[in-house]
């Protein structure tokens, strides 16, 4: 805004007075460089699985780190994850040279006990803890000594309540960054880990059927046959049977593979019994059979001795790569002076 002041006034007369808003940027005022070079010197990167946000290292270190007077003794985690499509479960101990995998189970492998297809249910995750506590056992030789709760009622079992003549199997649970609220899949693997017959310290506070207490002085309250019916599946077959009735289009395309393999709703608690008593005779892991399939390379392309040819190209070396460029140049050159 152009003014003009009085003489009087120690301003010369006719000087254009601007705001500060309306300076150049480089006539701001002084700005601090936070981030300068005394801050990347100091910067500590924080470790690869934190950047990638895979890994919890406060709650892993409260997992992981062992008594000094215990010396050497393992510390063995039950670990569960979700995919998209199935449950893992993995019994893990720690080393100086990370994470050993003493057994594991997946829902994928329920197909070989009866359950061909829900494999990310809570049902499926009740299977698959079963699965890996049997199969941890065996590893040990404790399978026979150990036979945990044989009949899944969904009430409160603790293994170590129990009498034996071997200490039983102990692991904590590792959940990782799963949120863990109440009723989550994740229950349903350890529930199925405790009944198989590890020793996994928890409350019954995150189970389906528990219920908080409301005012100051009441107990809380925990429904075991809620538990039981989230364990055999019922859940599930409610949701069926509205949708057979309400929308059988919706059914047909949410439940494709029950259909393709003849499981409706009435079959569900069935199919998951037979599924925890055939766990328990064959808890024993089956590898695929090897293909045995040959490949001969010729340059880039590979042939199969299953028919298949695919073509992959080879990684070249520096030298190669200096003399394709050089070999481009000059061919260019070559081209110009033709042109000239």
């Amino acid at each position: 805004l152009a003014q003009v002041q009085p003489s009087g006034s120690g301003i010369r007369p006719h000087c254009r007075v601007e705001s500060r808003s309306a300076r150049p940027p480089e006539a701001m005022a002084f700005v601090k460089v936070l981030k300068n070079k005394a801050y990347f010197k100091r910067f500590q990167v924080k470790p690869r699985r934190r950047r990638e946000g895979k890994t919890d290292y406060r709650a892993r270190r409260k997992m992981v780190t062992q008594d000094k007077n215990k010396f050497n003794s393992k510390k063995y985690r039950l670990v569960v994850r979700f995919t998209n499509r199935k449950c893992i479960c993995q019994v893990i101990y720690p080393t100086i040279r990370g994470d050993m995998v003493v057994a594991q189970a997946t829902s994928a492998e329920l197909t070989k006990y009866g359950v061909p297809v829900g494999h990310k249910n809570y049902a499926a995750a009740y299977c698959t803890g079963l699965l890996i506590a049997r199969r941890t056992l065996k590893r040990f030789g404790l399978d026979e000594a150990i036979k945990g709760k044989e009949e899944a009622d969904g009430q409160d079992f603790h293994i170590e309540d129990e009498e034996h003549d071997q200490r039983p199997f102990k692991c904590i649970l590792d959940v990782g960054l799963q949120t863990t609220t109440s009723g989550h899949r994740m229950w349903g693997a350890l529930k199925g880990a405790v009944d198989g017959g590890l020793h996994v310290p928890h409350s019954n506070k995150k189970f389906p059927g528990y219920k908080a207490q409301e005012d100051k002085g009441q107990e809380p309250e925990y429904d075991a046959d809620a538990h039981k019916e989230r364990i055999f599946g019922n859940h599930l077959k409610e949701y069926m049977e509205m949708l057979q009735e309400e929308d059988p289009t919706k059914y047909e395309a949410h439940f494709a593979k029950f259909i393709e393999n003849d499981i409706d709703a009435e079959k569900l608690e069935d199919m998951y019994t037979e599924a925890h008593s055939k766990i328990r005779e064959d808890p024993d892991f089956e590898p695929k059979e090897k293909k045995g399939i040959t490949h001969e390379r010729t340059d880039e392309n590979i042939k199969s001795s299953d028919g298949t040819e695919h073509v992959r190209f080879a990684k070249l070396t520096l030298e190669q790569r200096r003399a394709k460029v050089a070999a481009k140049i000059a061919a260019a050159q070559a081209k110009l002076m033709e042109e000239d």
